[in-house]
């Protein structure tokens, strides 16, 4: 079935062997070390996808992080291969789906996809945007963080086509707040690659990342010209911030086209 596709074409089915589990096949553009070209198999290469309490991950592939759903899980590995020989090709179209072909991407944006995060507060920087409004607005939060100015709070982070959506998991600084898409003009890492230390954060406890690598979105304000600069921390050791940006920039900006 993959023998005669492009490099990156997959298949996800259920795993026979193992329940709950999926089983990837996936084409690769060279066969593994040692192994000998021959009619075509050797570049379909297999891979378990397993669950968790969390989620479902690369079975055996220490540096790949636990994602939220099996859609989260292909749709960052067609924007990197991580632990994989080669990332995903997504189809342009979900073949299962009839009578309307219905586009995987599609899908994706319109369910989006959650983690929990470390929202640690906001800046107002009038018409700035870019990584020069991040490093400001990460100095002023996390100074104010750590003089106890304000709290930062474990957020619900979500992305979809919709927008970023945050809902307080603790209920005690805000209940939700929504930027819709088309106000989100940026998202990107803390150029100076600072760290944030999450003892302080409201809902923090022991499995929570202690030392994590901050992110930020610019949006525009509320019927207004200017724009405000919302800074997070990364919170679960499996979502790694550059996971996180990654997402936010291929969701809402390819949402933004479509």
């Amino acid at each position: 079935m993959l023998r005669d596709k492009p490099p990156g074409t997959f298949v996800v089915r259920d795993s026979n062997s193992f329940p709950g589990a999926f089983g990837l096949a996936l084409k690769v553009a060279t066969p593994p070390p040692g192994v000998a070209p021959g009619d075509g198999t050797e570049l379909v290469r297999h891979f378990l996808i397993e669950p968790s309490p969390k989620g479902v991950k690369l079975k055996g592939c220490n540096n790949e992080p636990v994602f939220g759903s099996l859609s989260a899980l292909v749709y960052q590995h067609s924007i990197t291969p991580l632990a994989l020989p080669t990332k995903l090709l997504l189809p342009e179209y979900d073949p299962a789906t009839t009578p309307e072909h219905v586009s995987a991407t599609q899908a994706l944006l319109e369910q989006g996809a959650a983690c929990n995060v470390a929202y640690i507060g906001s800046v107002d920087c009038e018409s700035l945007t870019g990584n020069e409004c991040i490093r400001r607005a990460v100095a002023i939060t996390v100074d104010d963080a750590q003089r106890g100015v304000t709290r930062p709070v474990s957020v619900h982070f979500k992305v979809s086509s919709q927008g970023v959506t945050l809902t307080d998991n603790t209920r005690k600084v805000f209940f939700r707040r929504h930027f819709p898409v088309n106000s989100v003009i940026f998202a990107g890492m803390d150029p100076a690659d600072r760290k944030f230390e999450n003892y302080c954060v409201i809902g923090f406890h022991d499995s929570c990342m202690k030392s994590a690598r901050l992110f930020a979105i610019v949006a525009r304000k509320p019927s207004s010209v200017e724009n405000a600069c919302h800074v997070f921390s990364e919170f679960e050791p499996e979502q790694p911030a550059t996971a996180v940006v990654n997402f936010i920039n291929k969701v809402l900006f390819a949402s933004r086209r479509s």
